[in-house]
């Protein structure tokens, strides 16, 4: 949806050294979300992109433009500890320092009440950018202290085209990974890059027959799933879908997801009814959180399967 984009934007626009013309939308070539080479535009209405600082920023090696993401699940209080280290010195050469904390939500509720007092009293000439799936996935404290921006999905379609030029997919391919992607470039970039259609095939195969595996077999595959730590959150999501796809089979079988495979669909959905399916949906929702929770993965992994090969 260009949050991480528009971060960066934003970072450019406050130390852009460089005078330009007022911004006239009608002077702009490129109002798609990519340009021509397949990367985000940066270039906005308060940065002319050229100078040094906006060379830095855009290419990510600027000193005083902090980027904190999750390391693994959370981000922890080490991590904010080292950035409020940061903010409390001087910027080394930027006119606005700016800390992007992407994925905020994955801050946990240490990490989240270390951040209060910086967010409520930044330092001056320092700005702090939070993104994050949805505002409730904060904590109160942390929403009230920030300003909201809220961003549209990007239509299917456009992301399907975009992925069909830019990396060469097939059509039903590139449909696939639009409706997964949920509205955001980025997203549909990471899953081509992570292989993310050879991983569905597996999960999906894996659930197609799962209610027939033996309790060895579940034991065996929820050892599998929890060692791949950096995969094991697309595969919960692949299941998700799976089993929203066996539901929305049985009213309109034209807005499934998994379009390649609409005969196991068809197939494993006579052979489950709604409630059964609302419950697995909600298993492996529950799973997630558990997991963002930091439980033990191949315990919950465990309990998962057991409930997910229920007939």
């Amino acid at each position: 949806m260009g949050k991480q984009a528009a971060a960066v934007a934003l970072a450019m626009a406050c130390n852009c050294q460089r005078e330009i013309p007022e911004f006239k939308a009608e002077d702009r070539s490129d109002q798609t979300p990519v340009n021509s080479s397949g990367e985000f535009n940066l270039i906005t209405m308060g940065a002319c992109g050229v100078c040094k600082p906006c060379r830095k920023i855009a290419a990510g090696n600027h000193p005083d433009i902090i980027r904190i993401q999750p390391l693994g699940p959370f981000i922890k209080i080490d991590q904010i500890r080292a950035l409020l280290q940061k903010l409390a010195m001087k910027p080394y050469e930027a006119i606005t320092r700016v800390a992007i904390l992407s994925e905020a939500q994955a801050m946990n509720a240490a990490a989240s009440n270390a951040l209060l007092k910086i967010l409520e009293e930044p330092p001056s000439r320092s700005m702090l950018v939070l993104t994050a799936t949805q505002k409730s996935d904060l904590l109160p404290t942390i929403v009230s202290r920030c300003q909201h921006v809220g961003f549209n999905p990007i239509p299917e379609e456009k992301i399907a085209a975009w992925l069909k030029d830019k990396h060469g997919l097939e059509q039903q391919a590139a449909d696939i990974l639009a409706a997964m992607a949920n509205g955001s470039f980025s997203r549909a970039q990471m899953m081509v890059k992570n292989n993310w259609l050879q991983r569905r095939k597996w999960v999906i195969e894996e659930m197609a027959r799962l209610s027939l595996q033996p309790i060895a077999h579940l034991f065996a595959l929820a050892e599998k799933l929890s060692k791949e730590k950096e995969a094991l959150a697309q595969s919960l999501e692949i299941m998700k879908v799976w089993f929203r796809d066996l539901i929305i089979n049985q009213y309109d079988a034209g807005k499934i997801i998994n379009r390649d495979v609409a005969d196991k669909i068809e197939n494993a959905s006579q052979k489950n009814n709604l409630p059964d399916l609302l419950s697995k949906v909600d298993a492996v929702q529950k799973t997630q959180n558990r997991i963002a929770a930091n439980t033990n993965l191949r315990l919950t992994m465990e309990s998962l399967l057991i409930q997910l090969a229920q007939p």
